[in-house]
Formats: structure tokens, C-alpha cells, sequence
């Protein structure tokens, strides 16, 4: 065997002299908010862990059992220690790691002991379903070793996969599905892991021998974190170690074909159509080299992707739905722009859209209408990767004509240059509008800074960027640009400051924006303190601030939130109090519900709330909100609860339900949203997943029915069944309005 080295850079507790300089006020301000590592800290946090891959001429088998003689050659990792709920103590439970690999793959087996295997939580056993709840063990790949991007890979004692894409070092893309297996055991000892991800997976430089690396193990019954390299309690892309002597990796020729096949019948009930279609589709996913990807998707069909979740909105403006088709989250990574929609949504009452407010690019507006129905699309071609220092993403695609759009081509180039030791200068261009018949482009640059190094294991990232957008008819106040400076610290001071304006011009077609001719300014301030020898896993005490002004003058929107206390136990139940101060300025007449409408004025409201979280490994758990106050000229109380039930691994139960119960001088009105989720897991192989939903807004109950068949990763199998009732007299009698039967069949070839 091979025994794991550890090679010490020392930084002691100054920054590494290649990383560039800061303004000395803005390094004042954050060395005075980072954490202070104690003497005992500095060993660690001052060493970068490496170790030399060990080549194998024949591979393990994927099954679970880390059989001696298979494992004898790999390298063996065993210094770990505790990330939370104390980083760098002893971990209470031990745990070891082999890595060796082939010119096809690698491979990674994980042996975790356990003082009391009866209390290993693996509750989790459909594919897709997240595994925060169970035992997990958390791989981490940075094949470039840029320290910006990477993979996540993660599996629990079932063998459920469950991978990300790093978009950058603070965001992660759960929706991106890669092909990798493996299998777990266990037995009286603990339990254990087998995995195998094929280099036909990943995007590479094979001139690079040096990977970044880093493992994780979750233990559920304490909610401890165990790993290899972290800093501020963080793991990451720019938070690794290093796997250096990775040599003759062979990709084959780099082609995937992915040919689908989908059978659907739809029927609407007013007046009675039946609609049969059959629609073949084929994605070809081809390596140009090793680091660069190019794919192509003819009559590409969506029917088998997962429903949005609805969500309650009693503002003016729109809201944000995240991205879940497979082909449009292939390298989105590469795609990202500015850091925008970056930040942490549990320490912030900063709301996403807001956040996420003047993306160039949203993948969602290819491919689907304004109100979320499937538009078709003919062809498509994606280019993306890395050419040396660059990264680089081409975009373009055929969309059908749809009510009175004509049909459109849209493209998307995307290019970012890795500058300094972890920053990065980009530019995107978009060309086309999939919404409408005028011509459009958009032109931006954006710089994103990081440092991961600063003293006591402190963080900072920053970023600034421009847009320019060319829409026809429009020939001014179309620009949009934005800067922000965060210290995202895990433990001690936390904190952001953030500014962006969008001019009233400003169209990126295929982009998202839902507010404009505005500036808007963010501050966040928090503090979290880790108590040792303690049932309390944090206390986190924070504010936060955001003021939207118009351009022309004026306010339009303010929020000041104080969180008095956030408090999370190490049983992974979390209670959290706020009291949120807001002012909204209505230039006109606002009708909130039907019927219901608040005239042109300004209004200042407070209101105040708790949220009551507990562990999701347990059989009962669930969630409670409940918030009362002023809103705008009246009154809102909100109650929002949901229940799961886990009997067994083979059954999960979740009823939720969301009440709005507003009244105003214009009017009172409820807005009700329920959900009832119930998942039948045969295996890990197959399952049966049911959603309901309803709302009183539209008056409609949908039900999506989905059995999925996964044999193994890039070959499945759905059923699913899709149902629209609707209340069209609001008499609490539904009628049904649509409904369709699908059956997909897709297939994986590899060459």
C-alpha cells in the first residue's frame, strides 16, 4: 500500500505572496470580520494535503464490499479530522479512504466505522431524492485544478447517487446528472462505499497531473462532519487537496448518443381532442478534446422532466424558477455571469429573484413560454469547455414557431479567462429573442474575484460586470451593471455589501429581469458562533438590508430584517426568529388579488415570525412558519407547515400547506397552497413518485405521476401521468381540464 503524503506549502497565517493585492480599507474591513484560527488550528490550516495516485492494472468491483486484495495497490488516506461542529478536533468516528485509478477511470472506495451502527441513518433509497437526512460520503473533483470549478460527487450507506457542478466555489448545480456507479454495504462495523467515475465523465486537461481533490463523511446520528482539507468549517473547489501523477487517462473517442424515444396521448376534456404523438430525439455529447465538449440535440423533448414546485408570490414582480433540464445544465457552469443569484439564502432574507435580477442569460427562456408551457425545439448545438487558461461556452439552437412568435434562432458565447489564483474575466454575447419578433444581442464583461486564503481561514469574493443590450426600437438607458464585495465565513463575522443598477431600457431576451430603471443596494452583517462540548451546533445572529431606488428618483422597495436569533442543534432542528421592516412605493394602483387592489402611495409595514425546522433523519419531521404583521394598508398573517413521514426505506409522505390570510382597506382575501407528495421506492432502481398541488389563485389541482426506472446511470425508463383539474365556478367542484400519458425511453451509448 501506498500511505497518503501530506506536503506543507506554509502560509503560516500571512497570504500567499502570488495572490494579488486588495485595497488596504476593504482588507481592514474583512481581516477584522474573518475568524481567528487558535494556535492549535495553524498546523492544519497551514498545510495543503497531497498525495500520488496509485495506478492499477485491473479494477475493483463496483459493489460495495472494499475487498483487501482489489484495494492492495491503491493509496490510503486516513488523516482526518472533525469540520463540524468543531474544525480540526478529533472526529468521533473513524473512517478511511483508498484512490486508485485506470486509463478508463476513477476509483475511490471509503471504509466508515461506527461505534453504533444501529444508529446509521439510510432512510434514502430513490434515485434523485437528496440525501442531507442519511450518512453520506462527499467526494470532491477539481480535474483543472483552477480552484473556480469542479464536481461533487455523493452517495450514502444505499448506494443513491447524488452529483453536482460547481458554478463557482459558492454554488453548486444539483439539477446536472453524470454518469459515474457505485455501491454500498454494511455490516456490524460501519458501512462502506465502492465508487467508479469514468474519465468519459468529466472535462479534463490530460497534460495536468495534478488534480484537486477533497473527501467528506456526514455521520447522521450526531450531525458530524468528517473530512480531509477545510478552512472556516468549508469545503470546495478553492478549499482541496491535491492528487498529483494522473497519467495516460484515456477518454476513448469522447462520443455519447443518446437516443430517446417518447409516446405521449393527450386529451383536453373542453371541448373533448385527443392528441397522440410519437416523437424520437437523439443527443450526441462529443469530447473535441479531452477539456472541451461539443453536443447536439435534435427534436429535443423535455416530457420527462420534473414539475416546478408553485410558489406563493403577493409582490409586483416576478419570480425565479430554477433550471432542470438535462441538456441546458451540461456545463451551465461555464455560463454563469457576475456571481449573480450568488448568496446564501438560510443566513439572508435577501430574496433570490432579486438576486438573480439581471441575468443575461436564464436557460429557461429557450424552450418554454412566458407561463412555463413547452415550446418546441428543432436542433440545437452547444460548445463548451477549456482551451488553456480559457473557458469557453458557444450556445445555439432552433425554436419553433409559437402563437404569434416566429420561429427563432438563438445563440449564446460565453468566454472567461482564469486570471490570479482564483479570479476569473469573462465576456458574453447573446444574439436573438425566443419571445418575441424584434431583434435583440446583449454584450457584457464581468471580473470575479477570490481569495480563500486569507489569515485564520477567512474568505473573500467580489465581483463587478456591464451589460449592454441592443433591442430594436430602443437606442438608450439600455445598460445594466452591478459590483459586491461578501466575506461568506462559516464561522465569526459574516457580512456583504452589494450595489447594481438596471436601466429601463435594459432587455436581455434571454435573460432574466424583473425589475428595471433601478438601483438597487444590499448590506448583510452577521455573526455565528460554534460552541464546543455543546447540544448546540450554532448560533447565528445577522442583519441585512436592501433599498431599491428608481433611477429617476425615488424609492421604490426597502427591507431591513434583524435576525435576533438562528439557533441549529447538532439533532439538525433549527429555530429561527426575524422581524422584517418594509416599505413598498406603489406609482400606481396595485391589485394584489382579484377584486383587491391598493391605491398609488407609500407604505411602511413591519412584521415578525419564527421558523421551526427539525431533523429530517428522523420518521416524523417537518417544518413550521409562522409570520404576523402589518402589510401595506392592512394586515397579513401567514402559516406555513409541511409533515414527512418515512415509515421505511420504500415510503416517504409529505402534506404541505401554505395560508396567506391578508386584509386590507380595499379587501380580504386567503391565498392557499397545498401539496401532497407520496413516493413508493422499490429499489434504487425503481420508483413511483406522486405530487399534487394546488392553489385558490388559479383554481387548478395538478398531478404529476412519474415511475422511473434507472438500471443503471444514462439508461431510464418514465411513466408518467400528467393531470389538470380546474374550479371554473370556483365552487369547490373540479372539472378536468388536460390531461396527458407519457412513456420515455432513453439509452446511453458510450464510445
Amino acid at each position: 500500500m501506498q500511505n497518503s503524503k501530506v506536503s506543507f506549502r506554509g502560509r503560516g497565517r500571512v497570504a500567499s505572496p502570488r495572490r494579488s493585492a486588495v485595497p488596504h480599507a476593504v482588507v481592514g474591513l474583512l481581516l477584522a470580520a474573518a475568524p481567528h484560527a487558535s494556535q492549535g488550528q495553524d498546523s492544519v490550516f497551514g498545510a495543503e494535503k497531497s498525495f500520488k495516485a496509485a495506478r492499477t492494472a485491473t479494477p475493483p468491483t463496483i459493489d460495495g464490499a472494499v475487498d483487501e486484495a482489489e484495494w492492495a495497490n491503491a493509496t490510503v488516506i486516513d488523516d482526518f479530522y472533525q469540520i463540524l461542529p468543531r474544525e480540526y478536533a478529533e472526529p468521533t468516528e473513524r473512517m478511511q479512504v483508498r484512490v486508485m485509478y485506470d486509463e478508463d477511470g476513477l476509483y475511490v472506495s471509503a471504509q466508515m466505522w461506527s461505534d453504533t451502527p444501529d444508529s446509521i441513518n439510510a432512510n434514502v433509497l430513490r434515485q434523485g431524492e437528496v440525501l442531507w437526512s442519511d450518512d453520506f460520503f462527499s467526494l470532491i473533483l477539481d480535474p483543472f485544478n483552477d480552484r473556480r470549478s469542479g464536481y461533487r460527487f455523493l452517495t450514502n450507506p444505499n448506494g443513491v447517487r447524488m452529483e453536482a457542478l460547481y458554478m463557482d466555489t459558492s454554488r453548486q448545480q444539483w439539477n446536472w446528472q453524470g454518469i459515474w456507479r457505485t455501491a454500498a454495504t454494511s455490516d456490524g462495523a460501519g458501512w462502506a462505499t465502492e465508487i467508479e467515475i469514468p474519465f468519459k465523465t468529466l472535462s479534463f486537461d490530460p497534460n495536468n497531473q495534478e488534480w484537486g481533490i477533497n473527501f467528506r463523511r456526514t455521520v447522521g446520528r450526531n450531525n458530524e462532519d468528517i473530512g480531509w482539507v477545510s478552512r472556516n468549517s468549508t469545503q470546495n473547489p478553492s478549499v482541496a487537496g491535491s492528487m498529483t501523477g494522473l497519467i495516460g487517462m484515456n477518454q476513448g473517442i469522447g462520443l455519447d448518443a443518446v437516443p430517446s424515444i417518447s409516446f405521449t396521448r393527450q386529451r383536453r376534456f373542453d371541448p373533448v381532442v385527443h392528441e397522440s404523438n410519437t416523437e424520437p430525439s437523439l443527443d450526441i455529447f462529443y469530447k473535441v478534446t479531452p477539456a472541451l465538449n461539443a453536443s447536439l440535440t435534435i427534436n429535443t423533448d423535455f416530457s420527462a422532466t420534473e414539475v416546478d414546485d408553485r410558489q406563493v408570490n403577493l409582490s409586483r414582480f416576478s419570480l425565479f424558477f430554477p433550471e432542470k433540464r438535462a441538456f441546458f445544465l451540461k456545463d451551465s457552469d461555464i455560463f454563469e455571469f457576475g456571481r449573480l443569484g450568488a448568496g446564501d439564502f438560510r443566513a439572508s432574507n435577501i430574496s433570490r429573484p432579486t438576486l438573480e435580477n439581471g441575468r443575461p442569460f436564464f436557460s429557461r427562456r429557450l424552450g418554454l413560454s412566458s407561463s412555463g408551457m413547452p415550446v418546441g425545439i428543432d436542433y440545437g448545438g452547444k460548445l463548451s469547455g477549456r482551451i488553456g487558461p480559457w473557458n469557453v461556452g458557444a450556445l445555439a439552437l432552433r425554436q419553433e414557431a409559437f402563437q404569434d412568435v416566429d420561429a427563432t434562432d438563438a445563440f449564446v458565447g460565453r468566454a472567461v479567462l482564469n486570471v490570479l489564483s482564483e479570479s476569473a474575466l469573462g465576456l458574453i454575447l447573446t444574439a436573438g429573442d425566443p419571445s418575441s419578433n424584434l431583434d435583440n444581442s446583449l454584450l457584457g464583461v464581468d471580473f470575479r474575484y477570490l481569495n480563500s486564503r486569507l489569515p485564520g481561514g477567512g474568505i473573500i469574493e467580489a465581483e463587478a460586470w456591464y451589460q449592454q443590450s441592443q433591442t430594436e426600437g430602443i437606442d438608450s438607458a439600455d445598460a445594466a451593471y452591478g459590483a459586491r464585495v461578501r466575506v461568506p465565513n462559516n464561522v465569526g463575522w459574516r457580512g456583504g455589501v452589494g450595489v447594481k443598477e438596471i436601466q429601463q431600457n435594459f432587455r436581455p431576451a434571454m435573460g432574466f429581469v424583473n425589475r428595471s430603471g433601478i438601483r438597487d443596494s444590499t448590506l448583510e452583517l452577521g455573526y455565528t458562533h460554534r460552541p464546543h462540548n455543546s447540544l448546540v451546533r450554532s448560533f447565528f445572529v445577522g442583519s441585512d438590508a436592501q433599498r431599491i431606488d428608481l433611477i429617476d428618483g425615488g424609492l421604490q422597495s426597502q427591507t431591513i430584517s434583524l435576525r435576533p436569533l438562528d439557533i441549529e442543534s447538532n439533532g439538525r432542528d433549527r429555530l429561527r426568529f426575524d422581524y422584517v421592516v418594509s416599505t413598498e412605493v406603489l406609482d400606481q394602483d396595485f391589485e394584489i388579488s382579484e377584486g383587491v387592489v391598493i391605491p398609488i402611495g407609500e407604505y411602511t409595514f413591519d412584521d415578525f415570525g419564527f421558523t421551526l425546522t427539525t431533523g429530517a433523519q428522523r420518521m416524523f419531521s417537518g417544518e413550521l412558519t409562522y409570520r404576523q404583521g402589518d402589510f401595506y394598508n392592512g394586515e397579513r398573517e401567514q402559516t406555513k407547515g409541511s409533515l414527512t413521514w418515512i415509515p421505511s426505506q420504500h415510503f416517504r409522505f409529505t402534506v404541505g400547506y401554505d395560508l396567506n390570510d391578508v386584509s386590507l382597506q380595499g379587501g380580504d382575501f386567503e391565498v392557499r397552497l397545498a401539496t401532497i407528495k407520496a413516493d413508493v421506492i422499490f429499489s434504487s432502481k425503481l420508483s413511483w413518485v406522486n405530487l399534487i398541488q394546488y392553489d385558490n389563485v388559479s383554481e387548478t389541482a395538478g398531478l404529476n405521476s412519474r415511475l422511473h426506472w434507472i438500471p443503471e446511470a444514462g439508461r431510464e425508463a418514465f411513466f408518467v401521468i400528467n393531470h389538470t383539474l380546474q374550479d371554473f365556478d370556483r365552487d369547490n367542484s373540479f372539472d378536468s381540464l388536460v390531461g396527458d400519458v407519457t412513456a420515455k425511453f432513453s439509452y446511453t451509448i458510450r464510445f
